[in-house]
């Protein structure tokens, strides 16, 4: 039930004031994007220059190595290597995956499924884009400084963070773009937080909404709760670094009392566990709804699904010691907390088994977001299985730190996380811009991705369970890795591969923005609110507030009258009998 009276607010007249500093949310979702569509290529690019330099160490980068290397001839150089590493996962998280799957869904479908005309707070909704900008240019500004960006990895633990470590202003730079961010995207948590809780139609209840709205919600309060402690840390970080404080200093508990480098990893993973939930939790909300969607039945357990969901929430606070098991943590803790990642994995089974119970006997619409769809319920199955030898202590003391750790997350938080976007994506488009993708384009960009993507992920965990360690500049220098040239050129290729797919997109995205087919209102043939009103939505959203009458999955109903096989949640629900 909406607390708050809902207005129609003019439409903005000037350029700057309807698409620069604009209080709608659908273009800020926009605006949220192109900035994570432009990200996701910076990031893209980098992740090619430190494959071609695992898979041909010692060979200049084709093309552009020459422009962006003329020093070495071409060869990526290993100080550069650092930074390629550190920026690659920092961009990848921070700037491209968060802002499209949080940032552009999460403002432009919470308004729009749960029946609002804007979110609560517009105008801090706005300044969160506009933050986010800022935090942009600090942290491409980094790489512009005399001894270049960040070079710590990304998650920075001192000391390779401290002075004595990244002696340059590009690892203080990238601490104040990551802080900055973090008030940005805490301010964005408590517009969907209040939005979510204050704006739903009337009639809609919390199980009447879209597991999407599930999804972002849970993010929105995990980043709500756990962004302030990584902003602690980088305070901290950046005043040991600035103004000779000793947080984190290694030895100073000798000296002064205090000051350990551990601390960091502590004040880190306490926000960074719950962060691989707070990325993970929109994709699957989006995939919970699309298998439904398109298998064109009700979702199977979609209760059960939003408490698996909610329960993951709660015990992704308390298990962030699994990534510290060999910094001599106490037997006693780190059983604890082997313990609990195990526990986790008991809510994920369970809406896990209920995709598959969403997809069993459908009426399945291989259509282009159904694919990706599909393709998250693949990647994750596989990186959530990998993750069990990491949760446990005697297999990540070998594995930790490995390449294995490497293609675990990737398949868990890149893979899954990248295919949900794009089946937002493809699904939301004609709403955002009242065209149509090409499904052909679409299905060879799902169809060479999910190639490539495999080829690097599972080739990662090979080399990784043979021993190759991460973040090693040229690893081959240890005689009982050169046997895995070959698996990583082949990832390489894998890489190469990937990318290129990705020139689909762009060219789909582009292309079908400005001369797609015009979308019907409902192309998808779809229940939820969004697709009530016209493609794409007006400035007001919906004219009168609709009152909700059914869930969001009535779908397959033989009960139904005429030749549709949905209804509206705005209908009264018709009873299946059979």
């Amino acid at each position: 039930m909406a607390f708050f009276e809902q207005h129609i607010h003019d439409e903005p007249k000037t350029f700057l004031s309807k698409y620069v500093f604009s209080f709608d949310h659908k273009v800020i979702g926009k605006q949220f994007l192109w900035y994570g569509i432009a990200f996701l290529g910076i990031g893209g690019m980098m992740a090619l220059l430190i494959r071609w330099t695992l898979a041909f160490p010692g060979e200049p980068f084709p093309v552009i190595g020459q422009f962006l290397f003329p020093h070495t001839n071409g060869v990526v150089p290993p100080d550069t290597y650092a930074m390629l590493f550190t920026l690659h996962g920092t961009i990848m998280i921070f700037y491209a995956i968060t802002p499209i799957l949080i940032g552009a869904f999460g403002n432009f479908c919470i308004p729009l499924m749960i029946g609002a005309r804007d979110m609560v707070f517009p105008t801090l909704n706005m300044l969160s884009f506009w933050l986010a900008f800022v935090s942009a240019i600090l942290l491409l500004a980094s790489l512009f400084t005399p001894l270049g960006g960040a070079a710590g990895g990304w998650v920075s633990y001192p000391t390779l963070s401290t002075l004595i470590g990244s002696p340059g202003i590009g690892q203080t730079l990238w601490c104040l773009a990551l802080f900055v961010l973090g008030v940005s995207s805490t301010m964005g948590a408590v517009n969907y937080i209040a939005t979510i809780i204050t704006l739903r139609a009337p009639g809609m209840g919390y199980f009447d909404m879209p597991l999407t709205i599930w999804g972002l919600w849970l993010t929105a309060i995990l980043n709500a709760i756990f962004l302030p402690v990584l902003g602690a840390g980088l305070l901290l970080l950046t005043f040991d670094r600035v103004f000779g404080t000793t947080f984190f200093l290694a030895g100073a508990a000798a000296t002064s009392g205090s000051g350990d480098p551990v601390l960091f990893q502590h004040v880190f993973w306490i926000f960074g566990h719950p962060e691989v939930y707070i990325l993970i939790l929109p994709a699957w909300g989006i995939v919970s709804d699309l298998l439904s969607f398109f298998a064109r039945k009700p979702a199977f357990g979609a209760k059960a699904t939003a408490l698996a969901m909610t329960s993951i929430t709660i015990l992704s606070t308390l298990v962030y010691g699994h990534h510290m098991y060999t910094t001599q943590m106490s037997p006693l803790l780190t059983q604890s907390f082997m313990m609990l990642t195990m526990t986790i994995s008991i809510p994920s089974s369970v809406f896990f088994a209920n995709w598959l119970g969403t997809i069993w006997k459908g009426s399945i619409r291989f259509q282009t977001p159904m694919l990706f769809s599909l393709g998250v319920v693949f990647v994750f199955g596989l990186g959530g299985l990998t993750g069990l030898y990491l949760a446990t202590v005697s297999t990540d003391l070998y594995l930790h730190d490995t390449y294995f750790v490497v293609g675990h997350f990737h398949y868990t938080m890149a893979a899954s996380v990248l295919l949900g976007g794009f089946a937002a994506t493809y699904f939301w488009f004609p709403k955002m811009f009242g065209r149509m993708m090409n499904e052909t384009i679409g299905k060879i960009h799902f169809w060479i991705t999910m190639l490539g993507l495999n080829g690097v992920f599972m080739g990662m965990m090979v080399v990784g369970w043979a021993g190759m360690h991460r973040r090693i500049y040229n690893p081959f220098v240890y005689e009982f890795l050169q046997k895995l040239i070959p698996i990583n050129t082949f990832i390489t290729v894998s890489a190469i591969t990937m990318g290129a797919a990705q020139l689909f997109f762009v060219y789909n995205f582009i292309y079908s923005m400005v001369k797609g087919p015009k979308a019907e209102q409902n192309p998808w043939g779809v229940g939820t609110l969004e697709w009530t009103i016209p493609s794409p939505a007006p400035h007001y959203n919906f004219a009168e507030i609709p009152v909700v009458k059914c869930g969001p999955h009535e779908l397959g109903n033989p009960n139904l009258k005429g030749d549709r096989d949905f209804q509206y949640q705005t209908e009264e629900l018709v009873e299946c009998n059979s």
